[in-house]
């Protein structure tokens, strides 16, 4: 793989005219197909297999033209100090209301509060509940501002109102953070090459590789059913390892000038070594991701695809465009060490003036190095029983799904949230819908009956409306209201008490009954990502397993890449938990309200923190193998290891936490808590795992590190990831060097 890389970088390098031509032509092309694609409609949201989707899909056969999946709202009055809501006036504002909201186009009914029993016991708060033909995606920004202006009319007569439910959900805004983020990779770049050329050309290529991603993403979104969440988590996993690629590729490209080596062979030999370690570190990523389908929800499936694609991208860059790019920088980009070389530091081991002849000043990077060989044990149990520290807050992780009551409470949908629950109780915001499909009974009506009664009895029940069933009596739906919050723990218990009632009333009368409705479907999503773990952790951690023994040629640095990565991965996870569970540093995050963990957070983490994990792996030990397969010791290569890599994974490493860190910001809770989960994984990863554990581990193993059965060595493929076959070529061809053969233990 090294020689085919090297001969590309050259070739890139090369026709630098002609690389560059070929991806500004396909920005533009993305670019126009974004810009002329139609705006995307509602991103389906179906979990296969669950009983929710079941009762879903029932419901739109058994009652067609309900529009169950059209977008609702609840307009929420609440009365002024002292006064009720069925005092004359507040009635008549209220009525009135109601039938300017009936007059929308796109409007299919609206229910009176004073005739639909949705008013408080008290008297002070009622709502209207407003159904629409299309989801909320699809609403008409006319039929949104028809919505507010009726609203807004009645708060002009004293009453206080608010609107709830998903018609005036928006796309989510990433803020200003996002661009503090990217600042700061800019400066980390600046800092690490001393040159504003060299800092760029990461910059530039990752933001092309992000804008075709993301510009095809929605291109695509309307045809896909692709949701806005889809191009955020693109364009923040795409910007960050599309930095971090054409990082490591152009530090390898300037330690190859420092060594004397024309510029074009420096490129081919940086994409040919650096290149190696991107694309098994792309691979892990992409399998990761594109392994999110294990689970069997197609919208996660799909942002696993997309998001994959744009890592793809990024690769490609990176070995192409990178070296192009490289061409067109000529000496503005500087070998590695120049600077610090009219600084008065050595560039290739000189020592300064004052410092003893061959006895140059060790970097950070190697003094760290060796003394983490120095004290291994100590490293090693320090770094493990602190991130089992960190870890900690995950034994008490709750999982769920976000809903108006996880809003801020400068939303109007959170303050209706909050209205209904002080007016009509805290269940009255997750009701679970009933379905009985009584088809096979012989008595469909007793059924219906049936089943309401059983309801009733069972603990943790406020109401239960009567059974109203279809035009063909065969099947009804039922609304009840917990006494407790959708995302509370009770409220999943009543959901198993109502499956549990039914599985024996069908036994009776033959008559099916199904638990639906967004609350349900949450618990059912949680139920299907919790059970979707193991089988994904299996998969992705035993592909990228293979996938590293072929990369390193051994057993126990694989093994022990995957057992860094869980350590990484429980510490993140107990940190989120911390901060939006339990409201440790909430203010600092802008956190305004803490609750369950998302329920897709801990499977979304595994997958996308495995990936980023096994990028320094990769990153850091391809360079310690290098340096082992050339003939040093164990301990002397893991300290040339981290001399070569130390500055530039630690930079790389910083830029993705800015990155990661930059969406936190975000006005949507899941990429705000992705984007944190993401931002500390990093750090642990990289500074404690990749850093600390990692040395003092192969410290400890010595040789043992390297060691692979010879049956297996013989077949695995070489894909040469440490540039062995350019070593013929060193010196233009003439001859191999002696240290030429690899170490075989």
């Amino acid at each position: 793989m090294a020689t085919f890389l090297y001969k590309l970088g050259r070739l890139a390098f090369r026709r630098r005219h002609f690389v560059a031509l070929i991806w500004v032509a396909l920005l533009t092309l993305a670019g126009v197909g974004a810009a002329s694609a139609p705006p995307a409609g509602n991103s389906s949201f179906s979990i296969p297999g669950t009983e929710a989707q079941k009762a879903f899909d029932l419901l739109e056969q058994r009652f067609p033209g309900a529009s169950a999946d059209g977008a609702t709202a609840r307009v929420v009055f609440k009365a002024p100090s002292g006064e009720k809501m069925t005092d004359a006036g507040n009635k008549a504002t209220v009525e009135k209301t109601v039938d300017e909201l009936a007059d929308g186009s796109e409007v299919a009914s609206v229910a009176d509060p004073y005739t639909g029993n949705a008013v408080s016991k008290d008297g002070t708060i009622a709502y209207a509940s407003v159904k629409y033909d299309v989801s909320g995606m699809e609403l008409e920004e006319s039929t949104k501002d028809a919505l507010e202006d009726a609203a807004q009319q009645a708060r002009d007569s004293g009453l206080t109102v608010e609107i709830g439910g998903d018609a005036l959900q928006a796309v989510p805004e990433t803020g200003a953070t996002e661009v503090i983020g990217i600042a700061v990779a800019a400066v980390v770049l600046v800092i690490t090459f001393g040159s504003l050329v060299a800092a760029g050309l990461p910059l530039l290529t990752a933001l092309i590789g992000v804008g075709i991603g993301v510009s095809s993403i929605t291109a695509l979104a309307s045809a896909l059913e692709l949701g806005s969440t889809t191009s955020i988590l693109a364009m923040m996993i795409g910007l960050a390892v599309g930095i971090d690629y054409a990082l490591f590729i152009v530090s390898r490209y300037r330690a190859e000038l420092a060594e004397g080596r024309e510029r074009e062979e420096a490129a081919g030999r940086a994409v040919g070594t650096a290149g190696s370690a991107v694309v098994f570190a792309g691979l892990t990523v992409v399998i990761a991701l594109v392994g999110l389908a294990v689970v069997n929800i197609p919208m996660l499936t799909k942002m696993g695809i997309a998001a994959a694609g744009t890592v793809a991208i990024a690769v490609l860059i990176a070995l192409t465009m990178i070296p192009a790019l490289l061409g067109y920088a000529g000496r503005r980009v500087k070998p590695a060490g120049a600077k610090g070389k009219r600084l008065g530091r050595s560039r290739k081991g000189e020592s300064k003036p004052d410092q003893p002849a061959g006895q140059p000043k060790a970097n950070l990077g190697t003094r760290w190095a060796s003394f983490v060989v120095r004290r291994p044990l100590a490293v090693l149990l320090l770094g493990v029983i602190g991130l089992g520290a960190a870890a900690v807050p995950a034994t008490s992780l709750e999982l769920g799904l976000p809903d108006d009551g996880s809003q801020p409470t400068s939303t109007t949908q959170r303050r209706a949230y909050d209205l209904l629950s002080e007016g009509f109780g805290p269940g009255f915001n997750g009701p679970l819908m009933v379905v009985v499909d009584a088809k096979g009974s012989d008595a469909p009506k007793d059924a219906f009956d049936d089943v309401a009664g059983e309801i009733k009895g069972l603990d943790g029940v406020v109401a239960v409306t009567p059974p109203a069933p279809n035009k063909g009596g065969d099947t009804a739906t039922i609304t009840v209201v917990p006494d407790s919050k959708p995302s509370s723990v009770q409220t999943e218990d009543l959901v198993h008490a109502i499956r549990d009632a039914g599985g024996d009333i069908e036994a009776k009368t033959g008559a099916e009954t199904l638990v639906t409705g967004s609350t349900a479907m949450n618990i059912d999503v949680s139920q299907k990502l919790n059970d979707a773990l193991v089988p994904y952790l299996v998969l992705v951690v035993g592909l990228a397993f293979l996938l590293l023994i072929v990369v390193f040629r051994s057993i126990l640095v694989p093994l022990k890449a995957a057992l860094g990565f869980l350590l990484s991965v429980m510490a993140a996870l107990g940190a989120v938990v911390a901060v939006f569970q339990w409201g440790w540093l909430s203010g600092l995050m802008g956190v305004e309200e803490t609750g369950p963990v998302m329920s897709m957070m801990p499977i979304f983490m595994v997958g996308v923190v495995f990936g980023l994990a096994m990028d320094y792996e990769v990153f850091l030990v391809t360079r310690m193998r290098e340096a082992y397969v050339h003939g040093e010791k164990p301990n002397q290569a893991v300290v040339t290891g981290f001399k070569h890599g130390a500055r530039v994974v630690t930079a790389a490493a910083v830029i993705m936490m800015a990155v990661f860190a930059g969406f936190i910001g975000s006005s949507e809770s899941m990429v705000k808590m992705i984007g944190f989960g993401l931002a500390i994984a990093v750090f642990f990863d990289a500074f404690v795992v990749r850093m600390a554990i990692v040395p003092a581990v192969l410290a400890l193993l010595g040789k043992k590190a390297w060691w692979l059965p010879k049956w297996l060595d013989r077949a695995l493929p070489n894909v040469d990831v440490e540039g062995e076959g350019l070593r013929t070529v060193a010196e233009g061809g003439t001859g191999p060097d002696e240290d030429r053969e690899l170490v075989r233990t």
